[in-house]
């Protein structure tokens, strides 16, 4: 059996369809999975074993590009897919598998996509709280799977595979030894501040785990860098923290985060990675809720201080920053990663590592 997926574009999302590919690969061993994505997804996309190949999405999020999709459809008739399970809602992403002329076209209702899909889902958010368990209920008949406690438990999560040798050599290509233990921190979150805890809480934070024996690596995009630079011009200990945002690949990124003995991170898709690596892991919540979209992991302890969904861009604070965040203390987030640690480390300190 060969399938087609279409891939979404963020990286959360893509981190979260990967259990979607290993429940594939369990209830059909043989099938090939190929994934459309665009191509900066392709770092996380290979280090995904169920994956056998990544077929770059040319055309910019957003793009309709009609006769490009066309085009694009037709070139992949000769590859025979059995299936196409189209993982965006929009109807421009279920064109390319209808234009390829794939037999069965897999998705939820989305945009009024009669036609292009033919084994299409009609979905009850109540039913499926969670995307993880919409992408995973594609992977079976739609008779079979009426709402989320009809999947089988526990849901395969997120995995990447990331072999030693690449974390050695990432690390050496950036000077970071690994004679001591590598504190992650993911600062970044998109659309602004309102989703950051303040870089003074993890400043405050950073300074109490250099005093643990930790080294802390920053990590994010180039907009996360003034971040990082901020977090490391607060610390008293700064010489014990390097910023990486804005200077590594994602492949790159995903390595450094795969030797690190645990996360500090906003909700942001670097968390989603660090959770796949099965990182321990201390997830901070503003006004987004962790209630759709959780880190999958059982390493897991997330700190929210508020309930609900707020869509907020800009908090009420001079910088931006949302009081719920600015509430959470850094000591909070120490005691709730040495719990972490104490739980899933031989040792419940960061020294004795």
């Amino acid at each position: 059996m060969k399938t087609l997926i279409i891939g979404p574009s963020w990286v959360g999302d893509m981190m979260m369809s990967q259990s979607l590919y290993r429940t594939l690969k369990v209830r059909c061993p043989e099938i090939e999975i190929d994934v459309m994505a665009p191509a900066w997804c392709r770092p996380l996309l290979n280090k995904m074993p169920e994956v056998n190949q990544t077929i770059a999405m040319p055309i910019g999020h957003g793009e309709l590009a009609l006769k490009q999709r066309y085009q694009l459809g037709k070139s992949l008739r000769d590859q025979h897919y059995d299936q196409a399970i189209v993982l965006p809602n929009s109807l421009k992403s279920a064109l390319i598998p209808f234009f390829a002329g794939i037999a069965k076209r897999t998705g939820w209702k989305g945009e009024m996509r009669y036609g292009l899909l033919n084994d299409i889902r009609s979905l009850n958010k109540q039913a499926f709280p969670l995307m993880v368990e919409r992408y995973i209920a594609l992977a079976y008949p739609k008779k079979d799977i009426k709402r989320a406690c009809d999947l089988p438990q526990p849901l395969l999560y997120p995995k990447l595979s990331v072999e030693l040798s690449d974390i050695l050599v990432t690390q050496q290509a950036f000077n970071i030894s690994n004679q001591m233990p590598l504190i992650g921190f993911c600062p970044g979150a998109e659309f602004g501040p309102a989703k950051r805890w303040p870089d003074y809480h993890y400043a405050a934070l950073a300074d109490m785990l250099v005093q643990q024996g930790a080294k802390i690596v920053i990590f994010g995009s180039e907009k996360d860098k003034q971040v990082g630079d901020a977090i490391i011009r607060q610390m008293t200990y700064s010489k014990s923290c390097i910023n990486l945002a804005g200077s590594t690949t994602l492949e790159q990124a995903v390595n450094l985060i795969a030797g690190c003995k645990a996360i500090i991170t906003n909700d942001s898709g670097l968390m989603h990675i660090a959770a796949a690596l099965n990182r321990p892991l201390v997830a901070l919540y503003g006004p987004s809720s962790p209630d759709f979209t959780p880190p999958l992991s059982d390493k897991v302890a997330i700190i929210r201080l508020i309930t609900g969904y707020h869509k907020i861009r800009r908090g009420d604070a001079q910088e931006g920053f949302h009081q719920s965040l600015i509430d959470i203390q850094p000591q909070q987030v120490f005691e709730s990663l040495m719990q972490l640690l104490a739980k899933f480390t031989e040792s419940s300190t960061i020294q004795e590592s």
